[in-house]
């Protein structure tokens, strides 16, 4: 009986070894992953990572992860200004397989969430021009247009859709004054736009969009996308 109380504790410890070993790689690991996910063309000013799974020293062995969840903020466009900026992307990375000497990484599927605020929205509208959410899913756009050599500001609620799964567009739904003739042309062209958003990867399609007071909300989805290397 004494012996074995002795190696019931052993297994214990040995146990209580392992797993600790493994907590602790997973911790390297998910700080070696922050450091090395890029996207092609963009950066991001922080990202987090987590890796899902026991043991991970199995996985990481077999160079195979079940699930890996990242969120990305600030995510910046290196382009013409043309683009949206990403304020946050959260994404659940399945299937991530690990390249040889774990240089490279590709996931098999990737489905999340980016949030665009609307001061980011605001920047990428025309100058002048202030984006706030509205009511009912719809978005407030405020612009200046000159009539008559006067200064004349309008509001209006836009719709916010998805075209070719890469672009916002933002329209009035109506335009006030739109009876003076020659007006709604000229308000529209100061308040409606299209953008596409910038710094996601080749292959990450824009699915839905919803605008809450927090932002516009995206989901996004992609398969077999590069994550690094």
């Amino acid at each position: 009986m004494r012996a074995l109380r002795i190696l019931l504790i052993v297994v214990v410890v040995l146990g209580g070894l392992f797993v600790a070993v493994d907590r602790l790689a997973v911790h390297f690991a998910e700080s070696e992953a922050a450091d090395r996910v890029k996207f092609t063309g963009a950066t991001a000013a922080s990202t987090d990572v987590s890796i899902h799974g026991f043991p991970f020293l199995t996985q990481i062995a077999g160079r195979d992860l079940d699930q890996v969840d990242i969120t990305l903020k600030g995510i910046e466009a290196g382009t013409n200004g043309d683009t949206i900026r990403i304020s946050e992307l959260r994404a659940e990375l399945d299937r991530v397989a690990i390249g040889e000497g774990y240089t490279s990484a590709r996931a098999g599927l990737v489905q999340g969430t980016a949030l665009v605020s609307y001061a980011d929205l605001t920047d990428a509208a025309e100058d002048g021009v202030t984006v706030q959410y509205g009511d009912n899913g719809k978005v407030k756009v405020t612009g200046t247009v000159q009539v008559g050599g006067e200064d004349l500001t309008r509001s209006v609620l836009s719709s916010v859709t998805l075209v070719d799964g890469r672009t916002v567009r933002v329209r009035a739904d109506a335009v006030p004054g739109e009876d003076v003739p020659g007006l709604e042309q000229l308000v529209r062209s100061r308040t409606d736009f299209e953008r596409s958003v910038g710094g996601l990867p080749n292959g990450v399609v824009l699915k839905k969009i919803e605008a809450l007071p927090e932002g516009l909300e995206i989901s996004v989805e992609a398969t077999d996308i590069a994550l690094a290397g």
